[in-house]
Formats: C-alpha cells, sequence, structure tokens
C-alpha cells in the first residue's frame, strides 16, 4: 500500500464521509441495524456513535485499509457498541452460514474491486430473516450525468481509492441473490450530481436464491 493510501487518503475519505449531508443519511440507516451486525467497510468508524446500543450486541467491522483502522480508533474508544475487527477484504469474509443479523453497507460498494464476490458472502453470512442495510452513492439515471460519471470514474478511481462514481447500487444488490424492499434516490445537498447520487435502503435474503457464478 503506497504512502498516499495509507497516511492520506484515509484523512480525505473520513472528511468527506463526515459531512453533514453525508451523516443525515447514515443517521436514518445506521439505528436499524440489530443483533449481530456485519459493517463491511468500516472505515474510520463514522457510524459506531449511531448504532442503537439496546438493539445491537455486537460489531463485525470490516475494514482490510490499515490507515483506515488506524483512523478509527477514536470513534473506537467512544463506541456504545462491541467491536471485532476483521482487516479484510470484503471479498473474504471469514464468518460462518448464516452467523449475522444484519449487513451494513454504507459507502462502501462503491470500492470494492469484486462487488459480486463480496454481495456474494454478504449474503452467505446473512440469517435467512436478517437485513442488508444500504447507503450508498452510485449512477445517476440521468443519462447527462451517468455519461459523465462513466467518463470520470477512471481517473476518479485513481485518487479516491477505487471509488466508482457510475455503479448502479440496486441493481447490483438485486443480482446478488437480495430483494430490495425499501428504496429512496436522491441528490444529496452540496455535493456535484456525478458523486451525489444516493441509493438509501433495505434488503432481505431472498429464499432459494442461486448467487454462484
Amino acid at each position: 500500500m503506497s504512502f498516499y493510501e495509507n497516511r492520506i487518503l484515509p484523512h480525505l475519505i473520513d472528511w468527506a464521509c463526515s459531512m453533514d449531508p453525508i451523516m443525515a443519511l447514515r443517521q436514518r440507516i445506521v439505528p436499524r441495524a440489530d443483533g449481530v451486525v456485519l459493517e463491511v467497510g468500516m472505515g474510520s468508524g463514522l457510524n459506531l456513535a449511531l448504532y442503537d446500543s439496546d438493539r445491537v450486541d455486537y460489531v463485525w467491522g470490516l475494514e482490510p485499509s490499515e490507515g483506515m483502522r488506524r483512523k478509527a480508533a477514536g470513534n473506537l474508544a467512544q463506541s456504545p457498541v462491541k467491536v471485532k475487527w476483521l482487516d479484510l477484504p470484503g471479498e473474504a469474509i471469514p464468518l460462518e452460514d448464516e452467523s449475522v443479523d444484519t449487513v451494513l453497507l454504507t459507502y462502501t460498494l462503491c470500492t470494492i474491486p469484486d462487488w459480486q464476490a463480496a454481495l456474494r458472502q454478504m449474503h452467505r453470512v446473512l440469517r435467512p430473516h436478517g437485513k442488508l442495510l444500504f447507503c450508498e452513492h452510485g449512477r445517476s439515471p440521468a443519462q447527462r450525468i451517468s455519461h459523465w460519471q462513466d467518463k470520470l470514474t477512471p481517473y476518479w478511481k485513481r485518487i479516491a481509492g477505487g471509488c466508482h462514481l457510475n455503479r448502479p447500487i440496486q441493481d447490483y444488490i438485486a443480482s446478488s441473490g437480495f430483494c430490495v424492499e425499501e428504496l429512496e434516490n436522491l441528490y444529496i445537498e452540496k455535493a456535484p450530481h456525478i458523486a451525489g447520487y444516493m441509493y438509501l435502503g433495505v434488503a432481505s435474503k431472498l429464499a432459494h436464491a442461486d448467487t454462484r457464478g
């Protein structure tokens, strides 16, 4: 991992992902987590203060970046819930089948290199009646915006830790053995539309889904 990725990027990501409009969206999703939680891409732990400690048993925090885990130290020290670190990428979740009640994704699916493998792993570890909570940015339905998302993503990835501007989040989740039960889309305030089209929602695990492939 380069000096930029380990020492500079974590601070930039923490700043961008902790702006007031972003935190307001997190506040609408994170408190809905319950039971044993798997947070994929915990980053600097911005969600920790938002968990409802009366509903959550503990949180598996999956975060492959050493720099982000180091940046999380302050939030971890004040966390209202117990956290168990997993320092592996989202494509490799070392948990047993059907062992978590909630999977939480906040501004993570845009970055995971092999999103298909990662979502298969999330599907595997989620209990049959569990839920996938997500708050992500992604592809806009407006053609003039998605055109620029496609055009800029190759360059954006280089400076933003692999982040894609143009991933159709709902389609990715729905194609991975989940049923999207709730979905809200909006452009976030004070953000350019190429990076500010949001997907907030809840998905359940489809019975008998084939997530191979």
